[in-house]
């Protein structure tokens, strides 16, 4: 390396710019090679730069967004989830509705891929660069009710549910709450509403919330008006994957048999 060579490394690492130290060189004698005029190496050698701070943004968000496993919306099984509205899925795939800081509540039983397509809305809405938190609603209040005790609760607010474009709660209605975490939960809904969106996931009707939010008709009837007021309710019916691939292993016993006994 010459000395104009390390001036430049330095004055690149100073700016931090990373990948144009590292990419100048041969996208320079790509120019030459190509007569290409210097705009043109410019232009190629800033893209590149751009490209690579985009994946870092991107990587960066990834781990922001605690996801419990990386799925996509291509690997959903629509062929399976008859029951899966697909077009409508397919809409609210386009991320639209996080720009209209809209909700969406995914209802269905156990295994039909509330999950599934919970945490690929969440990657999609990460690789288009829009900061997500990811959580499961019991670990969502064992989380407020330890800021809370800590004495921490605005900053965790303030940092973990307000801070996020998309948060994404799963499986609520698993776990019965207790009035505090009822009211936590409705604290979540009501600083979210018409600010920045959330996915919810629940096996259960909404005329069932009440049981799982400390009996309390009045805050849970509170708390479905914020939530749906704009929201798209997305129903899937169908039997369970992870029952049907025990099926096909062997490991459970057919419906039909069952229903025979």
């Amino acid at each position: 390396m010459n000395l104009q060579h390390e001036r430049i490394a330095l004055m690149c690492a100073q700016l931090k710019l990373e990948r144009v130290g590292a990419d100048w060189p041969h996208l320079a004698q790509q120019a030459a090679q190509e007569q290409a005029s210097f705009a043109d190496f410019l232009e190629r050698l800033l893209g590149a730069e751009n490209h690579a701070r985009g994946e870092r943004q991107r990587q960066t968000l990834l781990k922001l967004a605690t996801l419990p496993a990386i799925k996509t919306m291509e690997q959903y099984d629509f062929g399976f989830a008859a029951g899966a509205p697909r077009a409508q899925i397919q809409e609210l795939a386009s991320l639209a509705f996080i720009e209209r800081a809209e909700n969406i509540v995914l209802l269905g039983p156990s295994g039909v891929g509330k999950s599934h397509l919970a945490i690929a809305l969440a990657y999609r809405a990460v690789m288009a660069g829009i900061k997500t938190r990811f959580i499961t609603a019991a670990d969502l209040m064992l989380q407020l009710a330890t800021a809370r005790a800590q004495g921490r609760l605005r900053q965790y607010f303030n940092r973990a549910v307000v801070g996020p474009r998309l948060l994404v709660v799963d499986e609520l209605g698993f776990l019965p709450f207790g009035r505090e975490e009822a009211n936590l939960l409705f604290n979540v809904v009501a600083k979210r509403y018409e600010r920045a969106s959330m996915v919810l996931t629940s096996n259960l009707p909404f005329a069932q919330w009440a049981g799982t939010l400390a009996d309390d008709q009045t805050l849970t009837a509170a708390l479905l008006d914020r939530l749906l007021h704009h929201a798209h309710i997305v129903q899937i019916s169908g039997e369970s994957y992870r029952l049907r691939e025990k099926r096909r292993a062997g490991q459970a016993v057919p419906v039909t048999a069952k229903a025979g006994r």
